[in-house]
């Protein structure tokens, strides 16, 4: 088992997009994992398999769509760790961590380390759903896949999320390991690593196999538009 630690990684840039190629991650994690914690089987969990897929075999992460809720979400998580920091406790910057103690990687890109034992996420909202979060008084489930791996991979005993949404109150609860949701996501990322490696291993041997007649082409544009 290896628990890696990159503090200096910048999160979304090249380098960070590199670490994460190919890999399971816990931001997406739901997509492979269903609410009622069983392994996924539908259209965002096979394209998800062969995006990965797809890294893996080019070592290339395509560029995505940034919409104006994630730059934001960029801008408002920066003020949150601001003020976490100023009325919880210091906030250690960390780019992302791996875990390989499955057989496989699984990585999580927390919003900084607190202390020894303790992690944390920022959520942007908006502020419908901030002033419903704050009238529960739960966190999202939304966010539960996500939050418990990332949980897992760092191995950490509790995770303060953050909810911010400008001109509302921000909100934050401590969040402690789940054993039950954890062994879901290991078992539903278990299966999913093993159709992913049945899938490689099918299009290894089509590239060596002389009756397909397939063509080597060259990657020649680096940006591309997404719609």
């Amino acid at each position: 088992m290896t628990i890696k630690y990159h503090p200096e990684l910048i999160q979304g840039s090249a380098e960070w997009l590199a670490a994460r190629c190919g890999m399971l991650t816990a931001s997406e994690m739901k997509l492979i994992i269903t609410p009622s914690l069983k392994a996924a089987s539908n259209d965002k969990e096979r394209s998800h398999l062969f995006e990965l897929l797809a890294q893996r075999v080019t070592g290339y992460v395509e560029p995505a769509y940034v919409s104006d809720d994630m730059l934001r979400g960029q801008a408002d998580e920066v003020e949150a760790r601001i003020l976490y920091a100023k009325h919880y406790a210091p906030v250690t910057d960390m780019g992302f961590i791996t875990n390989d103690r499955w057989g496989f990687t699984i990585g999580c890109s927390p919003d900084g380390l607190i202390g020894n034992d303790g992690m944390l996420e920022c959520k942007s909202r908006r502020q419908k759903f901030q002033v419903e979060t704050i009238a529960s008084g739960n966190m999202p489930a939304d966010y539960l896949i996500q939050v418990q791996t990332a949980l897992l991979v760092a191995e950490r005993e509790w995770l303060d999320f953050v909810s911010y949404s400008g001109g509302l109150p921000m909100w934050t609860a401590r969040v402690y390991p789940d054993v039950f949701v954890q062994a879901a996501i290991v078992e539903a990322a278990t299966a999913f690593e093993e159709r992913l490696a049945a899938k490689l291993a099918h299009y290894r041997a089509t590239l060596n196999d002389p009756a397909e007649k397939l063509i080597p082409t060259e990657r020649r544009i680096e940006q591309e538009m997404f719609i």
